[in-house]
C-alpha cells in the first residue's frame, strides 16, 4: 500500500477541514457548483494552491485525446477532489477517481458528497495501491 508523504497527509487533513467548514456553513441540499466555489474559497483562505475544472487528456496508443474529461478540483497538483451533491453514492465514482489517479500519476484523491447530514459520511479518500 502506498505510504503518503507528510505533505500529502497535511493536504488531506486540510481538504477534509475545508469540506467540513463548507458543510457546517451551508448544509446539504445545494448545487455542486456552489459547494465547489465555497470549497475552493476555503482552500484559498488557507493559502493552498488549487485549480478548478481541470481538463484531463487521454493518452492512448501514442496519441492524446481531449474528450471532455475533467477533474473538479486539483489541490496543489497533488490531490484530486471530485465533489458531489447527490442523494445516493454511485459506485462508479470510485472507478472514476482511481482512473483519474492513474491517468495523472497522482497518488491520492477524494470523492466528497455534500448532500449528507454529517459530512464525515460524505468523504471518501482513495489511494493508489
Amino acid at each position: 500500500m502506498y505510504k503518503l508523504t507528510d505533505y500529502e497527509e497535511f493536504l488531506c487533513k486540510e481538504i477534509v477541514d475545508c469540506a467540513y467548514q463548507v458543510h457546517k456553513e451551508l448544509g446539504p441540499g445545494l448545487l455542486e457548483k456552489v459547494y465547489e466555489a465555497c470549497f475552493c474559497h476555503e482552500l484559498k483562505k488557507k493559502g493552498i494552491k488549487f485549480q478548478r475544472q481541470v481538463d484531463l487528456p487521454i493518452h492512448y496508443d501514442g496519441l492524446v485525446f481531449d474528450e471532455g474529461l475533467r477533474m473538479d478540483v486539483l489541490v496543489d497538483e497533488i490531490v484530486i477532489c471530485e465533489l458531489k451533491a447527490v442523494e445516493q453514492v454511485n459506485p462508479l465514482w470510485q472507478a472514476q477517481i482511481m482512473s483519474h489517479l492513474k491517468m495523472t500519476a497522482n497518488n491520492i484523491g477524494f470523492v466528497i458528497n455534500f448532500n449528507v447530514s454529517l459530512i464525515k459520511d460524505g468523504i471518501r479518500r482513495y489511494c493508489i495501491e
